[in-house]
């Protein structure tokens, strides 16, 4: 956002009462480090299939991607705090964050490998070298461990290996399955590369997911997506990056979010908590209120009573269309039409599209939507103002914004100014001081607290943990 404030953001922590927790800080992987650790994970063997693949990539021919994604120039003191965990933490208190996750950038695309031997040695190199990575600095940075999800045996061996083995407390997810069409693969496999379709883990899988979920909550881990949707449908030019990259996490997240809904994985498991990063938060009021709408309209009792096919009144329709028809538009075209048999239509199983979901009316979206679901914001996003509007809200309650700084990626331009950016919403009336409260500290410390009472033990931020704590999780405000 263009005018605002320049300062340190260790200005805005002195004017608060309250810590600053950065939920979306990035850490930029050395790719000579990742091999060290894929060669002690697979060997040579796969350093040199990981060189292949890279080597083999088909979207650096067909789909415009980043040209230089970090900060350079006189900025390139930010670059390096994103590689090196002991600068990031001595560079904190000018930035004014107290604690700050630090999310993967390498495994972004990484979690999506198609070669299921690559992409779950990939994901174990990255895992084992941030806990080696991190560990001097674990009292006020986390590292957060990438899972794979092609299948539930490989995201379970890599929940179980990241968290119980590691010793990782925050995981971030592969939100679909992404394999070459069938078709094509075994017609033409030569050109499988160059094929992709996309399956949700959370609606309509090929396999049943319920059993990572439920180990994520026995392990008291939040399921994070950080997922983009550049390089496939409207998200594909071969000339323009900003083109393809605009919106492209709202969609992602709002994909992986629909699904977790209308799959029911909220309904089944009412205590796991959600965070989808990056992609603000006004997607998720759009499609708050747009269920609603459908609902209003689609659910199973106004489907009987206004839109079953076997009430249509033919009849009716035939009298109007005598009355104000015309030679083309006449009462005996109409009954020779399909419309005549419409109560012989078979209805679609399952029929009841919201079943699944476990809503029967529209305050459960509380429980199914609002309470356990959490939205990465950067600092320059406007639209953020959405989440603390009640008026906005078909149910009355807000959506819980949290901040992300992104720190690390092309888009903070000067990480030390990352939050006094944030804040100049809040001296542009855009966003309440109570907001900023919830926007960086409550928000982002409820998602994890959520999960594990002991997240924050250990910490900088321990007694202002503890003491949030204490007042409780209430469900939404």
């Amino acid at each position: 956002m263009s005018g605002f404030a320049q300062f340190p953001g260790s200005d805005v922590r002195a004017r608060l009462d309250h810590p600053v927790i950065d939920a979306d800080a990035h850490v930029l992987e050395c790719e000579f480090a990742i091999n060290d650790f894929l060669g002690q994970v697979g060997g040579a063997r796969m350093v040199e299939k990981s060189r292949q693949r890279m080597r083999d990539s088909p979207y650096k021919f067909d789909t415009r991607t980043i040209w230089w994604g970090t900060p350079s120039g006189k900025y390139t003191g930010d670059r390096a705090m994103a590689m090196l965990p002991r600068l990031f933490k001595a560079r904190m208190g000018e930035a004014g964050i107290d604690f700050a996750h630090c999310y993967t950038t390498n495994g972004i695309p990484g979690l999506y490998i198609q070669d299921d031997e690559l992409r779950q040695a990939t994901c174990r190199a990255l895992n084992t070298m941030y806990a080696d990575m991190f560990s001097e600095v674990r009292d006020s940075v986390s590292p957060v461990a990438v899972i794979p999800t092609f299948t539930p045996q490989e995201a379970l061996a890599e929940l179980e290996y990241a968290v119980v083995t590691l010793g990782h407390k925050a995981i971030m997810i592969g939100t679909e399955i992404r394999r070459p069409h069938s078709e094509i693969a075994r017609e033409a496999p030569h050109l499988a590369l160059f094929s992709e379709t996309t399956r949700s883990i959370a609606m309509d899988a090929p396999f049943d997911y319920d059993p990572f979920w439920r180990r994520c909550v026995e392990l008291c881990v939040a399921p994070v997506c950080h997922t983009a949707a550049r390089g496939s449908g409207y998200r594909a030019s071969p000339t323009n990056y900003v083109f393809n990259h605009l919106g492209s996490f709202a969609t992602g997240a709002e994909f992986f979010c629909r699904s977790l809904f209308f799959g029911g994985v909220t309904h089944r498991f009412p205590t796991l908590n959600f965070g989808f990063l990056e992609g603000g938060v006004a997607w998720a009021m759009t499609l708050l209120n747009d269920i609603v709408e459908h609902f209003e309209k689609r659910n199973i009792d106004a489907l009987l009573e206004n839109l079953d096919p076997a009430k249509l009144d033919v009849n009716l329709l035939a009298n109007l269309f005598e009355q104000y028809g015309n030679s083309y538009l006449t009462a005996q075209r109409l009954r020779a039409h399909p419309h005549h048999r419409a109560a012989k239509l078979e209805r679609p199983l399952p029929f009841d599209e919201f079943a699944d979901s476990g809503m029967k009316e529209v305050r459960d979206l509380r429980r199914l939507f609002c309470d356990n679901f959490y939205f990465g914001c950067e600092a320059d996003d406007r639209m953020m103002s959405v989440a603390f509007n009640r008026r906005l809200s078909p149910v009355g309650a807000k959506l819980k914004a949290m901040f992300g700084s992104d720190i690390g990626h092309w888009d903070v331009m000067e990480a030390r100014t990352v939050l006094s950016e944030a804040w100049s919403l809040v001296e542009g009336r855009i966003l309440s001081r109570d907001d900023f409260r919830e926007l960086v500290f409550t928000n982002p410390a409820h998602m994890h607290l959520g999960m594990n009472p002991n997240y924050f033990k250990g910490t900088a931020i321990e007694a202002q943990a503890a003491a949030l704590l204490a007042r409780g999780i209430p469900a939404v405000a």
